[in-house]
Formats: structure tokens, C-alpha cells, sequence
């Protein structure tokens, strides 16, 4: 059962999930996460690495509040939740600025439209979801998690079924929005790349039911990562991974 614990750091993500289950149609208990447990200061970038399957959506609908029948205890930072899903989830019958302001009703015109910028979206504003590219439309979810001043930012495969070079593309406009507003992240992706270019620190998972098998700091700032850094990383990974 969730237990929310104060912890000394208002500003920190502590997680201890225990054990989550779900119950089949046959009666039987399948785990699915089993003693996943980490902190994450204000500020930092934490990326989950593991096989398709372990449980990853799981875990970040525990951290996010949606999940509440688990084992443990989750302590969030103080503040709002910005959320990216795997599908951009936007009403199809609101504009692209409606949309926002739906989820961020208190944004005031400058903050807005300096986020529309970053992202390319300031000559979509008056568009409809159904004008827009699925490049477009999850840049309109990325400016919907941020417009909240979010205190936790929950990335969940947020550029997954994009072409390579518009998901390196978000990959930099993202990477532009946390170091202009630092905010603690989590994010899931299959993507090693994406994952050793954009964390401060990497979880590794194991297979079902998922528990964090290593975690590995990154101390190289995101901006003066070269190709020599990332190859480093990602063998570093494998090496944990065999």
C-alpha cells in the first residue's frame, strides 16, 4: 500500500516501491516490480534503461500518483507533475494554445510564447491536433509538461516511433528546456543513445519483475558530452548489462 513519506529534502525524489502486483484473471499474483528504490536531487536528469516488458510504465505511474496499489513508499518533490505519455494525448477538438491552457491556465503570454518558440510551435498555435505532424504533436505534449513549472518532469518514450533525426531534434529542444529550467526528470526509453545523452544518472533494469540492477552517475556535463564520452557510456552499460 502507498505509504507518501516526508523526507528531510523537500526538493529530492525518494522512491522505495517494495513489490507491485498484478492479479491475473486466474486468481495468481504475477510481480512485476520488486524493491526498486533510488533518490533523485533536485535538478537532475534520471534515465531507466531495461527490456521492453520489465515494467518501466509501471514504475512511472507509481512515481506519478495514477498507481497507488503497490508495496512502499513514494516521497515527491513539493509542486506540480508534468507528465509525457508515449502518445501525445492532446483534444483533438481544442488548438494547440488550448490545449496548454488547459492543463497551465495561469501562463501568462511571455512564458508561453518563449516555449512555443523553443519548440518550433509558434506558427502552430491555432492549429488543431489534426494538422499537425506526430514530430509537432508531442512537441505540443512536451510544452504542455513544462508549461506547469513542473516540480517533477515524468518522460515516459517521449520521442518513440519518430524518425532518428526529428527524435535527436527533440532530444536537443528538451535538453534546452531542463538546463534553462532545472527540473528534476525521469525518463524511460529503449533509446541508449538518447539515454546516455541526455541523464545525470542511469538506472539499469533487469527483466520482470524489474528491480535496479546498477546505477551509474554521469559527472560530464550534457553540453560537453562528445562522441568519445557517449561511445564511454554506452560500454560501460553493456559491460552491465551482460
Amino acid at each position: 500500500m502507498n505509504d507518501a513519506r516526508p523526507v528531510g529534502d523537500p526538493d529530492l525524489l525518494d522512491v522505495r516501491i517494495a513489490r507491485k502486483a498484478f492479479r491475473s484473471a486466474s486468481g495468481a499474483h504475477a510481480d512485476v516490480l520488486h524493491d526498486v528504490a533510488f533518490t533523485l536531487p533536485h535538478g537532475e536528469v534520471g534515465a531507466f534503461v531495461g527490456p521492453s516488458g520489465c515494467g518501466k510504465t509501471t514504475m512511472l505511474r507509481i512515481i506519478a500518483g495514477l498507481d497507488r496499489e503497490f508495496d512502499g513508499a513514494v516521497a515527491r518533490p513539493a509542486g506540480a507533475i508534468g507528465m509525457v505519455f508515449q502518445e501525445p494525448r492532446l483534444l483533438p477538438w481544442r488548438t494547440v494554445e488550448d490545449n496548454i491552457r488547459l492543463i497551465a491556465p495561469a501562463i501568462e503570454e511571455t512564458p508561453l510564447g518563449a516555449l512555443l518558440d523553443t519548440l518550433g510551435l509558434a506558427a502552430h498555435r491555432a492549429h488543431f491536433p489534426g494538422e499537425l505532424s506526430l514530430g509537432l504533436a508531442r512537441r505540443v505534449a512536451l510544452a504542455r509538461a513544462f508549461a506547469v513549472e513542473p516540480a517533477l518532469l515524468i518522460l515516459d518514450e517521449p520521442f518513440a516511433s519518430l524518425d532518428r533525426p526529428l527524435a535527436v531534434r527533440l532530444r536537443d529542444e528538451l535538453s534546452l528546456l531542463v538546463d534553462r529550467r532545472p527540473v528534476t526528470t525521469l525518463l524511460v526509453t529503449h533509446d541508449l543513445d538518447e539515454a546516455v545523452r541526455l541523464a545525470d544518472r542511469l538506472f539499469l533494469l533487469s527483466a520482470r519483475p524489474a528491480r535496479i540492477v546498477a546505477t551509474m552517475p554521469v559527472a560530464q556535463p550534457r553540453a560537453m558530452r562528445g562522441a568519445a564520452d557517449i561511445t564511454a557510456l554506452k560500454a560501460a552499460i553493456a559491460q552491465q548489462q551482460q
